[in-house]
């Protein structure tokens, strides 16, 4: 494939993948906060801790699996089928695993109402299972107009469902409703939008091939996850379930912003990466890209909702979450450090060095679950900056590789995000000394947002940030071709008048 169709086929894929994310999250934004207001936080903080064990039994049915298949350039019918079975199996071991051992938790956690929580949450897995493979073949055949109306679905109907059921009073159940709806909708619209169907092919060869490459993310994707779910854990055994709320809520904002960038960019980065594994120039071109996009979207994202936390609680949440404001200004510094992370851990991903990423997660573990040790019972804010402290040494340990693998340097990173970093933190010190004028929070928080905007996008022009110029030419070709393509359409219309005139 030339290099010029494969640019082509990324900048398409960014523009519906951002689409979507943007969209879909836009939309789900809104209605958890509609959910915030009719809900207590305490049954916030039930929810979030079930997900904690949710969450850590969907890596082996999503993480790994399906990137087993995108990794792999020939894969076929018969790698497709093979890996689909393998994973709906293993989502119901896992979910009988969880059915059986839900009394159990409840008791540690002396709270029976975790039982039946967890027995429905729980059926996410079997689904989950089916939409992995469907996203694969997706991403695989870069695809992603089709998540976006996938992911939008979900999102829609999961929403209305679960706040209708927040007013009539179903509390806790409101937000089973709603996350369990989201997965099944959005895996029935794939279901109805994609040509691939699972097919009566089973290869022992093709599973030993591809489980050899997807158990060694697993193990990866596992020790992360369960990392960073082991504070949920802690803090929902060690102190109350309103703490995990106010935690889980603070943390949602920056994490809703960069999972969405992230994950919009790493859904086409990593098939576009896996396509020129073989060429390391060519790898290392992607993938400074990737950091540098990230970076120039993602940063001043973290440093101006740090400036804003106050004022977007108080309008948003109203006053009775105002203690998530130094959780949401902690994970913003957590958050920030995401994207360096994130491209140089999908740079080794796609030259299939999954034994390589299992070690880099083990020792970075090591390092994170000694600092929480020592936090844990300190204080929940102890707790939370150890995580954001931990972030920052993760990053630089996920960069080190590289220089070796691709040849891109620290020091060469550091310089790509250095322009982005600089213009971020000018523009956030700006708009926190806005907070000092005496107005309603609704006016402070306008103007910090439309001052910070203006500042950030002024100034990327001004300076002609390499980002901001790439990003530009991109939605200007994008825009410009639809154009032309509604135009000729326009004038195929016309034609077809007259001659039926």
């Amino acid at each position: 494939m030339g290099e010029n169709n494969l640019k082509n086929r990324v900048m398409s894929g960014l523009f519906w993948t951002f689409g979507e994310r943007i969209l879909t999250q836009g939309v789900s934004f809104v209605l958890s906060i509609i959910l915030a207001r009719l809900l207590m936080p305490s049954e916030y903080g039930e929810v979030a801790l079930i997900l904690v064990f949710i969450n850590l039994a969907s890596v082996f049915v999503s993480q790994g699996i399906g990137e087993s298949l995108i990794q792999k350039k020939d894969a076929d019918e018969t790698d497709f089928s093979t890996i689909f079975y393998c994973s709906f199996i293993i989502s119901i071991l896992l979910y009988i695993i969880l059915f059986f051992t839900a009394p159990y938790i409840a008791i540690f956690y002396d709270n029976s109402d975790l039982i039946w929580v967890l027995r429905t949450l729980a059926l996410v897995l079997p689904v989950s299972s089916i939409s992995t493979v469907q996203q694969a073949y997706v991403s695989k055949k870069m695809m992603f107009k089709k998540f976006f109306f996938s992911n939008l679905g979900g999102t829609l109907v999961s929403g209305f469902i679960g706040i209708v059921m927040a007013y009539y009073g179903f509390g806790i159940w409101a937000l089973v409703a709603q996350y369990l709806l989201n997965t099944v909708v959005g895996t029935i619209v794939l279901f109805f939008t994609i040509q691939w169907r699972p097919r009566l092919l089973f290869s022992i060869t093709s599973a030993k091939e591809l489980i050899g490459f997807a158990w060694k993310l697993v193990t990866a994707d596992f020790i992360n996850i369960g990392y960073n779910e082991l504070r949920s854990l802690i803090i929902g055994k060690i102190y109350t379930m309103a703490d995990l709320a106010y935690y889980n809520r603070g943390n949602q904002f920056p994490s809703l912003i960069i999972s969405n960038i992230n994950t919009a960019i790493s859904k086409v980065v990593f098939p576009a990466m896996s396509e020129v594994n073989d060429n390391i120039s060519r790898l290392k071109t992607v993938t400074r890209r990737s950091m540098k996009i990230t970076s120039y979207l993602i940063l001043p994202l973290m440093i101006g909702l740090m400036c804003v936390a106050n004022s977007l609680i108080r309008v948003l949440l109203t006053e009775k979450w105002l203690f998530a404001v130094p959780f949401l200004q902690i994970c913003c510094v957590y958050w920030l450090f995401q994207p360096m992370q994130t491209a140089n851990w999908q740079a080794i991903k796609a030259l299939g060095r999954s034994d390589l990423l299992m070690n880099l997660e083990i020792l970075k573990k090591v390092i994170g679950v000694t600092m929480l040790l020592i936090s844990m019972n300190i204080s929940v804010y102890a707790l939370t900056i150890s995580n954001a402290v931990f972030a920052g040494i993760s990053m630089i340990i996920n960069m080190i590789p590289n220089k070796k693998l691709i040849n891109y340097s620290m020091a060469e990173q550091f310089r790509d995000l250095a322009p982005p970093l600089l213009l971020s933190i000018t523009m956030g010190g700006i708009i926190y000394t806005l907070s000092w004028i005496s107005l309603p929070a609704l006016a402070i928080l306008g103007l910090q947002v439309l001052c910070g905007g203006i500042i950030y996008v002024g100034a990327s022009y001004i300076f002609q940030l390499d980002s901001f110029i790439y990003l530009s030419e991109m939605i200007i070709k994008k825009v410009s071709k639809n154009n032309k393509v509604n135009i000729r359409r326009i004038k195929e219309g016309e034609s077809i008048v007259k001659e039926n005139v």
